[in-house]
């Protein structure tokens, strides 16, 4: 298979750009009508040239998950950087070597942790207090007010650190298959951070994952939202009802390595290091590793629904077919498709891009298909 002068000879994540422009132009546009801030979060595709997609449509501000990844996308130009994660006191050599122009917020959690990081800061950042409305992940309870006060007052002791806001992520929403439940979860992310800005009326207020920014309206009310598998897409957020599957703008293209007629199923070169191992729980109680699709030089098509993702090793996949005509049809040789399950862990597995124009996309750790 070819794409552009590329000739395809291994795992390759291929990228649909226009898909992706139309996937950001969306999410855009819905932050304006809500008058909200868009913070992207770059997590998902970690990768400098998707980044440019999204500021040429107006976003300056941007989450992440990681300190390097901070530093990475704050030598690409971008100057207000949130590091959605717990910080992690052991790296502030690293924030001190950011350049001091880039506004940086780091996420916080304990007094302790503010004053270690004071003390050891050479410049200036912000502080946001991560709080936990209900994913139970991490974060300081929305109604431990005691806890919430001293995390606070702490912030406004330090020398190096002032107080920005509160963040939330409902990552429990990820959990859910219909609107009224994500709904559900949104309103009382939405409402328990407004009761902490009546505490704080200075407080800006951080939420937003991306079923919730998919497929809901209203964000009125919040300071900012940041999704960020919204870029991409996968088949888990289509099984959600967050996107259709036309809206899915990466594709993992495998080629086929051996054939078992007998069991009517293929082996490719496609696995948990290409994939991950992440899966749906079809309602048959077998896994769904992800969506077989039939590729060509402008993309990819429908799901070819006869053919399911039955089992993925390290390298190794397994496609198995309902059907003997379906089976047929694929030989070894050929080049298939397959939409993640999750593209936030594909695109961090595979470390680069390869558009349907043939051009190389970088990540995070630098590796590509030239």
């Amino acid at each position: 298979m070819f794409l552009g002068n590329n000739k395809l000879t291994r795992p390759t994540l291929l990228i649909d750009q226009h898909k992706c422009a139309d996937n950001i132009a969306r999410m855009v546009a819905k932050a304006a009508k809500n008058d909200v801030r868009l913070r992207a979060h770059f997590k998902t595709h970690q990768s400098a040239q998707i980044g440019e997609w999204i500021r040429s449509k107006g976003v300056v501000s941007i989450a992440v998950s990681s300190v390097k990844m901070a530093g990475y996308f704050a030598n690409h130009d971008w100057n207000d950087i949130t590091i959605a994660f717990p910080f992690n006191i052991h790296e502030i050599p690293v924030i001190n070597a950011i350049d001091p122009q880039v506004l940086l917020q780091l996420t916080f959690l304990s007094p302790e942790v503010i004053e270690k990081t004071d003390a050891g800061l050479t410049r200036a950042v912000e502080a946001i207090i991560k709080i936990d409305t209900g994913y139970h992940r991490t974060g300081i309870a929305y109604n431990d007010f005691q806890c919430i006060a001293k995390v606070h007052k702490a912030i406004t002791h330090a020398k190096n650190i002032t107080f920005r806001g509160f963040l939330a992520h409902a990552g429990h929403s990820y959990y859910e298959s219909s609107i009224e439940m994500i709904q559900k979860i949104h309103e009382q992310t939405r409402d328990r951070m407004l009761g902490l800005q009546a505490r704080y009326p200075d407080a800006e207020l951080s939420i937003g994952d991306t079923p919730c920014c998919s497929v809901l309206e209203d964000f009125i009310g919040v300071t900012e939202i940041r999704p960020g598998n919204f870029v991409f897409y996968d088949i888990s957020q289509y099984s959600i009802g967050s996107c259709t599957m036309d809206q899915i703008a990466v594709c993992l293209a495998v080629p086929v390595v051996a054939a078992h007629p007998e069991e009517r199923k293929v082996v490719i070169h496609g696995g948990a290091v290409h994939l991950s191992k992440d899966h749906i729980a079809m309602d048959d109680g077998s896994k769904n590793f992800g969506q077989v699709v039939k590729l060509h030089n402008q993309g990819w098509g429908q799901p070819l629904t006869d053919w399911s993702v039955s089992s993925l090793s390290q390298e190794h996949g397994i496609l198995k077919s309902a059907s003997e005509e379906a089976f047929n049809k694929i030989k070894v040789g050929d080049f298939i498709g397959i939409l993640p399950i999750h593209s936030c862990l594909t695109a961090d597995a595979m470390k680069g891009y390869l558009t349907l124009e043939g051009l190389s996309l970088e990540h995070l750790e630098g590796t590509n298909y030239k």
